[in-house]
């Protein structure tokens, strides 16, 4: 299997993320594995491809490029249609992450677009992300690793258990050291005012994003867990994620309406 199997990798916190370096090791020791990163973090890009500007690799090992100044989108487009043009690679895999990606956070994320673009270009993908202690240095990207390996092996050995269109969004939760995988939905995600004012010396004013608190609401009605309980629970969340974003429930009210 590992000369046989070829995967694609990319991720949004850029080329140089010791979390990328720890998810390429973990592939390496199952498949050959090509690396196509962002040349700078690129964190909630989401799914944008770079139209204003030329893009261009820098080969900085065997098998390992960036992408200067280009996004997670951009890396598994141009791979898929230069390097791999004839012979696609068996599946892409975005990550590993520094930060969850649970809930509507998805659409904000260029981890999941990586792997949105995977599935859109026909190769079945998976996006991986570390819930982080942002205040700790001494984050562990070994539980996350230890995963995205087993899921890939079963992967590469059997298929891939998701329709055309669909990727595996998979978050971990953080200081665990093992967990049970724990099939998901996406939950609904909090959200306040964290843009921080500020004043350069000139009196100037200027603002910071900062990151919300990991806030949700439970929806209604559900009996499965939602991402986000997966992993204050400490589950492992794994989520099918389906790009057909189109609100039929809502398709005969609409008319109605019209």
């Amino acid at each position: 299997m590992k000369n046989s199997k070829h995967i694609l990798v990319t991720n949004d916190d850029g080329y140089e993320s010791a979390a990328l370096h720890a998810l390429v090791k973990e592939l390496r020791k199952i498949a050959k594995v090509t690396v196509v990163a962002p040349a700078t973090e690129k964190s909630a890009c989401g799914h944008s491809l770079t139209l204003s500007h030329p893009l261009h690799f820098v080969s900085v090992d065997d098998d390992f490029y960036k992408l200067e100044d280009g996004t997670p989108s951009d890396c598994i487009y141009l791979a898929l249609h230069s390097m791999f043009e004839g012979n696609r690679p068996d599946l892409v895999v975005s990550g590993i992450n520094k930060g969850s990606n649970m809930g509507e956070d998805i659409t904000y994320s260029g981890t999941a677009a990586g792997a949105m673009e995977g599935v859109l270009q026909g190769v079945p993908s998976i996006a991986i992300s570390q819930v982080m202690d942002f205040s700790n240095p001494m984050n562990s990207f070994e539980l996350a690793a230890e995963t995205i390996g087993k899921v890939v092996k079963k992967v590469l050995e059997g298929d891939f258990p998701l329709p055309e269109r669909e990727f595996l969004n998979i978050n971990v939760p953080h200081s665990v050291k093992e967990a049970e995988l724990k099939v998901t939905y996406a939950g609904y995600r909090c959200y306040g005012n964290d843009a921080h004012l500020h004043r350069n010396p000139r009196g100037m004013e200027y603002y910071w994003l900062g990151l919300h608190p990991l806030d949700f609401r439970t929806r209604e009605g559900k009996t499965m867990l939602s991402d986000f309980e997966a992993i204050e629970q400490g589950y492992i969340s794994v989520t099918p994620i389906q790009l057909d974003m189109s609100a039929y429930k809502s398709m005969q009210q609409l008319e109605a309406w019209l």
